[in-house]
């Protein structure tokens, strides 16, 4: 008997472009989300906008927009995201951002299934359409007090690069668009390939939503070695595997203690304690998502041979008790 495939699920995302936008808090996280898709991502992107032609902050015009979706259109697993914009006074005020405004309002009205990510100014349109009511948000530290003013009810947060409430994302905006659209590649195709697309951009470091505590599956990464970045894949690929350093050696095509030494040199921090904050990073995980996981089940599907194992590396990496 043949089995049946589930059908793939492809992420319609569509960028809603208005006169001035800020180019990076656009094309920083349009590339991010294209390479993903390049690179196996079930993505559909659009650009669109009021016109077929949009000014941006240096200049240059974005063309060949798209129309603004209709409700017809936006049936089914669709985000919709905002950039924001180089003088948001005068820019939001512009006829275009009003039209997208308004747009935003009726799709409200309509009860919409979609999701909504901000950068930057963006926030601002979100919270004008009443998106952002006794929602968690952010956007650009210069713009906070502006967010608070616009939508009271909102909980503007200052502390975070982004911001997830619901079906809500913001970003602070610039470059913490891209970390946003990391963040979206993992949750909507996987981890791995979010890691894979952060390499590809050659970033420093991935930031999290609770920047500057950095999530262990990024940390550590932020070197530009390929024989270590080949032993993090694989030790990725499965932290539960009992791994030790003359398998990862050999992964690496180098000595034991050659791969100690560039490991220290190069991330900072032992092969050994490495692959135990992977294991705790992923024991949390599972706490998360079920709260009622037993301690044994715990311990097992997170790598370690035995609930004293986990509670005392639990301990020694977080510093609390499990």
């Amino acid at each position: 008997m043949l089995t049946t495939l589930a059908p793939v699920v492809t992420t319609h995302i569509w960028w809603v472009l208005s006169p001035q936008h800020l180019l990076l808090d656009f094309v920083g996280p349009a590339e991010t989300l294209r390479m993903a898709r390049d690179m196996g991502a079930h993505f559909e992107l659009h650009y669109c906008g009021i016109q077929n032609q949009v000014s941006s902050s240096l200049g240059v015009s974005v063309t060949g927009l798209e129309k603004l979706p209709n409700l017809r259109q936006l049936n089914g697993p669709h985000l919709v995201m905002l950039a924001g914009h180089t003088n948001d006074a005068a820019d939001l005020d512009h006829p275009d951002a009003l039209a997208i405004i308004n747009w935003l309002v009726e799709l409200k009205k309509s009860a919409v299934e979609a999701n909504f990510a901000s950068i930057c100014s963006g926030a601002l349109m979100l919270a004008r359409a009443g998106y952002l009511r006794h929602k968690s948000c952010t956007t650009h530290f210069s713009l906070l007090e502006d967010l608070a003013r616009l939508e009271p009810t909102a909980k503007v947060i200052g502390t975070q690069i982004f911001v997830e409430d619901g079906n809500i994302l913001s970003s602070a905006g610039i470059t913490t668009g891209i970390d946003l659209a990391l963040y979206l590649i993992e949750k909507l195709a996987s981890r791995d390939l979010s890691i894979q697309v952060a390499r590809r951009l050659v970033l420093a470091r991935r930031r999290g939503p609770d920047d500057p505590q950095l999530s262990a599956w990024h940390n550590y990464r932020q070197h530009l070695h390929p024989a270590i970045h080949r032993v993090q894949d694989h030790i990725i690929s499965d932290v539960t595997k009992s791994w030790n350093v003359k398998q990862l050696a050999q992964i690496a095509y180098v000595s034991e203690r050659h791969l100690s030494r560039l490991f220290l040199e190069h991330c900072g921090i032992s092969v050994k304690k490495y692959i135990q904050t992977l294991r705790i990073e992923r024991a949390i995980e599972l706490q998360q998502q079920t709260p009622a996981i037993t301690q044994e089940t715990l311990a097992f599907q997170a790598g370690f041979q035995s609930v004293r194992d986990l509670r005392r590396v639990f301990l020694q990496i977080t510093g609390k008790p499990l």
